[in-house]
């Protein structure tokens, strides 16, 4: 119940009068403006209204009524500010990705406690302040941006990848930063299985099957197998891991490589139904590298997989080579990479590969060159590239690069399977509701 400006100006006169305050009300119909500190009210309770309203019906004037009715105002303001701080606001930046605010939105609607709240990137800075958990998804939140964040407990990321975020400045501002393990909600597994997907639709010639359709042609292309290939996993990771499973049964050689295998020597049995030697996922992978064996590991396959994380050492930006608006996390509005840098999959790497040989990134666009990868793919050299991920978010539907018949895009939707997205946004619900009872806080991996 709202009330009108004509009873508030009454209540203001009541309140000058008898307490001596300064003139609330000025002449003139512009005293709205200056009645901010009473129309607080106007959104409380309808007992609450009840009393004002009751107030100026009867029109009491007495000193003790309406230093009741005064009484009564405070507690009501008392109560607007309780009910206040019984809210826990979470904020999820943007609108790409709905599935992800839509279904942490039905996971709480019985929590009355916890407010979801989904709003345009531009308008993150000016109410960051108001929010106590930041869901971040494509944007970049900088130290600017972090210091307006007064009362934040947590950013994170509604999957992996926190390459927009500046974790020294939440760090210095008191803020936890995390990411959801996507061994345990299905992402990685849904990852791998478009990897598979954009891989069978390069070796059977998608685009051109489709070409065939239109021209009414039967039996063309002539497609190939994945039977007897070489895959080669660069970054076995959660997703790594995952895509190796699944692609043993296709009769595959898995070659791969990690910057250390410490992190799969503690494997549970009981997490995986493939055999465990000497604490190493050995049935899983034929040959095993490091980062110094990628180019030699390229040259052997006759398919490459970028399963990486994005960070300083697998992409790195030359200045000389960008144009003015290629930088790297120079805006909100990009996932994380803006513009053709020279990632890890450059020049080098792609003169390794055998001729002929697909490549698949189902991980950050930035991890490969864009003007080697057009330049490897006009010559021939590349048989075909599989991207669920590019160097601009959302991509350009006028990139030259998808003249090619070769080349397979989708919309980063690896991870974007019902599964998956249900089991994040209940990580997330469960969080915020940890946060609003003040408990530990769960299924996270903290980086901070």
């Amino acid at each position: 119940m709202a009330f009108k400006p004509k009873s508030i100006w009454r209540l203001a006169k009541i309140v000058n009068f008898h307490l001596g305050l300064p003139n609330l009300v000025p002449n003139g119909c512009g005293f709205a403006s200056d009645l901010r500190f009473f129309t607080k009210w106007e959104c409380c309770s309808a007992a609450g209204a009840g009393v004002l309203a009751q107030t100026h019906d009867s029109q009491s004037t007495g000193f003790q009524e309406n230093l009741n009715l005064l009484s009564n105002i405070s507690k009501m303001e008392g109560m607007a500010r309780s009910s206040d701080k019984n809210i826990t606001r979470v904020l999820f930046c943007g609108p790409h990705f709905p599935a992800s605010h839509n279904y942490t939105k039905e996971y709480l609607q019985n929590y009355p406690s916890i407010q979801v709240d989904v709003i345009p990137i531009s308008d993150a800075p000016d109410v960051i302040a108001n929010y106590h958990l930041c869901v971040v998804k494509t944007m970049r939140l900088d130290s600017n941006v972090i210091s307006r964040a007064n009362q934040m407990k947590l950013i994170m990321q509604f999957g992996v990848g926190l390459e927009g975020v500046d974790i020294n400045a939440a760090t210095r501002c008191g803020i936890k930063v995390a990411r959801i393990p996507g061994d345990v909600t299905g992402n990685a597994a849904s990852c791998a299985e478009l990897t598979i997907y954009l891989m069978l639709g390069l070796l059977r010639k998608q685009n051109e099957m489709r070409m065939a359709i239109e021209q009414k042609k039967l039996g063309v292309p002539t497609g190939e197998t994945l039977l007897g290939k070489t895959v080669f996993i660069l970054g076995f990771g959660n997703i790594g891991v995952e895509l190796a499973k699944r692609l043993r049964p296709f009769g595959v050689k898995i070659i791969a490589t990690k910057r250390s295998w410490a992190s799969h020597s503690q494997v549970s049995c009981q997490s995986s139904a493939l055999a465990v030697k000497n604490g190493i996922i050995d049935d899983l992978v034929d040959e095993k590298g490091c980062h110094e064996d990628i180019f030699k590991f390229a040259s052997m396959a006759d398919v490459v997989v970028c399963c990486l994380s994005l960070n300083k050492q697998t992409v790195k930006l030359c200045s000389s080579s960008l144009s003015s608006k290629s930088m790297f996390f120079a805006t909100s509005v990009v996932f994380m990479f803006q513009g053709h840098g020279a990632g890890i999959v450059n020049k080098s790497f792609l003169s390794s590969m055998k001729k002929g040989s697909l490549l698949v990134n189902i991980a950050r666009g930035g991890l490969l060159d864009y003007e080697a990868i057009a330049h490897y793919l006009e010559s021939g050299h590349l048989g075909g590239l599989g991207i669920d991920v590019a160097w601009t978010e959302p991509f350009d539907p006028n990139d030259p690069i998808l003249k090619f018949k070769n080349v397979l895009i989708t919309p980063h939707v690896g991870g974007v399977t019902e599964h998956s997205y249900r089991s994040m946004a209940k990580v997330v619900g469960d969080v915020a509701l940890q946060l609003h009872a003040g408990t530990p806080l769960t299924g996270l991996e903290f980086v901070n």
